[in-house]
């Protein structure tokens, strides 16, 4: 099994973690948490995109020939509902003709555990796929395994989790179950409290996205 820690990026730059301390703020409007979760989910979306394939191709430019590269990936956005719609917005402003599946979890208040109420997949996909896994709240792990587990039926194995904020809780069942999954995150925070919310985390992401 590979490290854990080998497999979780907790990106530092200082544009992101400004971003991430704005929406962690409990006084910030709804209006401005969006814009916030836009921009960070740009930046996550972006870093994460940085392992992609490519392949050398020639290129004219105005004063003559050179070399560029081409993106050689079958890639794939699966936004969590509902509040990992605001990351597959933002990652399509990168790739506007990308394929989204949309993925549909609710967690039990009282057992914690993911149910699924929609996932419209394909009946199959090309196994050397990219599976992007959108969620902003990795918590107690337990929706991004069961969305990572759908994919994982079908034979892919290339899946990257992104996600705003983690707990240690939570990048442990994923890597407990997925110990190839990759993680990209602004932070990982301190614990789950007895509610199995992300201490100090940044609230109900879905919530105050959308204002609800």
């Amino acid at each position: 099994m590979i490290a854990t820690q080998t497999k979780v990026n907790v990106i530092d730059h200082p544009l992101v973690q400004k971003t991430l301390t704005d929406l962690r703020d409990h006084q910030t409007p709804s209006h401005e948490f969006r814009a916030n979760a836009h921009r960070l989910s740009y930046f996550l979306v972006y870093e994460a995109l940085k392992e992609l394939s490519v392949r050398q191709v020639g290129v004219e430019t105005p004063v003559g020939p050179g070399t560029g590269v081409a993106l050689t990936d079958y890639i794939i956005l699966a936004p969590v509902l509902r509040a990992g719609l605001v990351l597959a917005d933002a990652a399509q402003q990168l790739f506007p003709n990308v394929r989204i599946y949309h993925i549909g979890l609710k967690r039990d208040e009282k057992t914690l555990e993911a149910q699924s109420y929609y996932a419209k997949l394909p009946d199959s996909l090309p196994p050397d796929c990219r599976v992007f896994i959108l969620d902003p709240m990795l918590a107690t792990g337990g929706s991004a395994v069961a969305a990572i587990s759908l994919f994982d039926k079908m034979g892919v194995s290339n899946i990257h989790l992104v996600s705003f904020v983690a707990a240690p809780e939570g990048v442990a069942k994923v890597h407990k179950h997925f110990p190839n999954v990759h993680i990209t995150t602004a932070a990982v925070d301190n614990h789950l409290n007895e509610h199995g919310y992300i201490v100090p985390g940044l609230g109900d992401a879905g919530d105050r996205i959308f204002g609800t």
